[in-house]
């Protein structure tokens, strides 16, 4: 069956939008967040319209309805994902997961001198946090280097650096170059080493169907909104005896059994860590979301259309004078990103003249400067494909940027 990315356009409202200096919208910053089919938009109108109340908190006829509506998007959401209803714990987006791994485990299970490990190609949200508990409690923190030959991780090294780990922290998908990391064998590795293993997903669960409880990692971090969902959720899935380890995060109503002036007691398992009131309406649209994907997207036919793209783009560039390519968009896996420099344009210039053309990339570092820093550069643009771009705005991308560098350079 043919990949008919025009009947999967159709369903983005967006996509059709002209900017303002009449220009036709093509839409190349996936990697930063991804469009929202009209499903998703509706899903959440409906519940600010008809059902909107505060769930777990009443027992009216809206708070019944809301409540609902919330723990079934999360039972749809984790059989999405393969895993339980009770190892999914919703989170404000990715960092705010994997902050929680930092604060809600390790804060409770590591004491100074423990080993947690690290690469030098992750989003900041899988450093920073590491870094400020090793200033609390005095963890040791090892960087896995990035073999910048070989456009990979160094496996190598991993070898090496998880001997005597207690957690080892890792990017499914780098968002800087859009190579998959071989997150099996990072697995293996880390529990042959008795360590956990935690998985920053934020940017492959938007191009594989993800099975959480097959792939065996400890902890998943996933946000929404880089797979058609709302901004402002995601989530943290958490294996049963990682989960039965952990501590509160953040703290306050909704996730305790009692409180009095001399103590509190905590509710168990994935409610412990969902105080304040609930994230309702995102939860709604990620649930039409995953809904949406499940009904039209195959992802092994999406992996391959948004595959050729990348990998037709970055062979044109190539051809531009002065253009360098960073990551391995050709590779089986590339996950349709084109991370490039001009040698004499700078990224914001070059960000600036390609959204005059329509064309909307990413400029800068990427909440990536460790990785950005091992490759040498200060920053680069990046076009990002997904599931609705076609091979016709690759095109058009090509020939506006050969224009940018013929008149600029």
């Amino acid at each position: 069956m043919d990949y008919d990315v025009e009947a999967i356009r159709s369903h983005f409202p967006i996509l059709e939008r002209i900017l303002p200096n009449g220009k036709q919208l093509v839409y190349f910053d996936n990697a930063a967040t991804t469009q929202k089919p009209l499903v998703v938009i509706d899903a959440m109108s409906d519940f600010y319209k008809n059902y909107h109340a505060n769930a777990h908190r009443a027992n009216h006829t809206l708070a019944d309805e809301s409540t609902a509506a919330l723990e079934g998007a999360r039972d749809k959401i984790s059989l999405f994902f393969g895993a339980s209803e009770s190892s999914m714990i919703y989170t404000g987006g990715a960092t705010e997961a994997m902050n929680l791994i930092a604060y809600g485990w390790a804060r409770y299970n590591l004491e100074e001198g423990d080993v947690v490990v690290t690469t030098e190609m992750e989003h900041h949200a899988n450093i920073v946090p590491w870094q400020e508990l090793s200033k609390d409690i005095g963890i040791e923190l090892r960087f896995v280097p990035f073999d910048n030959e070989a456009r990979k991780l160094d496996y190598g090294a991993l070898e090496v650096a998880a001997k005597g780990a207690s957690l080892v922290c890792a990017g499914h998908v780098s968002n800087v170059l859009g190579v998959r990391n071989d997150v099996e064998r990072i697995i293996k590795i880390a529990h042959s080493n008795g360590a956990r293993v935690a998985l920053d997903s934020a940017q492959g669960a938007p191009h594989e169907k993800i099975n959480f409880d097959g792939l065996g990692a400890d902890f998943c971090a996933i946000a929404g909104h880089k797979m058609a969902g709302p901004t402002g959720i995601g989530c943290l899935l958490v294996k049963a005896d990682a989960l039965a380890e952990m501590g509160p995060f953040l703290t306050g109503g909704s996730i305790i059994t009692s409180v009095t002036t001399e103590g509190t007691q905590f509710l168990d398992g994935y409610s412990m860590f969902e105080t304040g009131t609930p994230r309702m309406a995102e939860a709604i649209g990620w649930r039409a979301a995953v809904e949406w994907l499940e009904e039209n997207i195959n992802f092994h036919d999406a992996h391959e259309h948004i595959h050729n793209i990348a990998s037709w783009m970055s062979n044109e560039m190539e051809k531009i004078p002065g253009i360098t390519i960073f990551g391995a968009p050709g590779r089986d896996d590339g996950v349709g990103v084109v991370s490039f420099l001009h040698e004499s344009i700078l990224a914001q210039d070059m960000g600036y003249l390609l959204d005059a053309g329509g064309f909307a990339i990413r400029t800068g570092t990427h909440c990536a400067q460790p990785l950005l820093e091992a490759m040498g550069v200060a920053s680069t643009n990046r076009a990002s494909i997904w599931i609705y771009n076609t091979m016709e705005e690759a095109e058009a991308f090509i020939v506006h940027l050969r224009d940018i560098v013929n008149r600029f350079a």
